[in-house]
């Protein structure tokens, strides 16, 4: 089965004064699949996302979004084409409920007032939908565990017509049990037919997810891969350098 390419990279650069942070990238995001984009710190992942999420333009190579180029002149021209993009901090109040910041920025209204009853119908069946169990949306949003945040954040963007889903590290804070609850959460958006691009330090949390690894070190691309061309070790070893691992396991071996 031939996936719809929805997002598209060709070639890419991008430099900031003298420091070039992004080097001739190529990538795609097809419908229903997960796009991971390794990389340790530095090596141009926030560049590239923030590139796809209308933040920066990019100074060399192509940006294609269903076979047409374009150039994002802000974050809501990307929004308008479906990118949509769930930062680290997750753009969330604390203190308000699960409902309130489902539709923050976006509330439905009933005349001029904010449509309050529709607002909590619809938060909780989409988040039903989604799988996501939240016992009550009027509890504030900072009482969810981090993984319950996440995945609140990912079905507010699948809600509002989001067609490539952009995750910037949604894992990294997480112990093992809220990772895992997020990468169910990804894979359910995935299932929905989005693009997902996830991005992600750890190959151990992108592996069990993924149908495609895009690895970065310092803003160049060490190549795409489909899951059947590598392993969690080959993919481990590419973000490491195989060398600096070996080097590393003889220092710290028992004299």
């Amino acid at each position: 089965m031939i996936l719809e390419t929805i997002l598209e990279t060709r070639g890419i650069g991008k430099t900031f004064g003298s420091v070039l942070a992004l080097r001739e990238v190529s990538m795609g995001v097809r419908a229903g699949e997960v796009t991971c984009v390794l990389g340790d710190n530095g090596a141009g992942k926030s560049t590239l996302i923030k590139i796809l999420a209308g933040v920066h333009q990019h100074d060399v190579g192509t940006l294609l979004v269903d076979g047409q180029e374009v150039r994002f002149a802000s974050p809501r021209d990307a929004l308008d084409r479906g990118i949509a993009t769930v930062y680290q901090d997750l753009a969330m109040i604390p203190l308000m409920s699960v409902w309130r910041n489902f539709f923050l920025g976006s509330e439905p209204k009933k005349g001029l007032a904010f449509d309050v009853a529709k607002a909590r119908k619809v938060a909780r069946e989409e988040l039903r939908a989604m799988g996501i169990d939240i016992r009550d949306v009027d509890q504030p949003v900072g009482t969810l565990s981090g993984g319950e945040r996440q995945s609140v954040a990912i079905a507010r963007a699948v809600y509002f017509g989001a067609r490539v889903l952009i995750l910037d590290e949604p894992t990294s804070a997480l112990g093992v049990k809220q990772a895992g609850v997020v990468l169910r959460y990804i894979a359910r958006a995935r299932d929905r037919g989005l693009g997902v691009v996830f991005i992600t330090h750890n190959p151990h949390h992108a592996y069990p997810v993924g149908d495609r690894f895009l690895l970065l070190n310092r803003g160049a691309s060490l190549g795409e891969y489909g899951k059947a061309d590598i392993t969690t070790q080959e993919l481990t070893a590419l973000m490491a350098g195989g060398a600096e691992l070996e080097e590393l396991a003889h220092e710290l071996q028992r004299e």
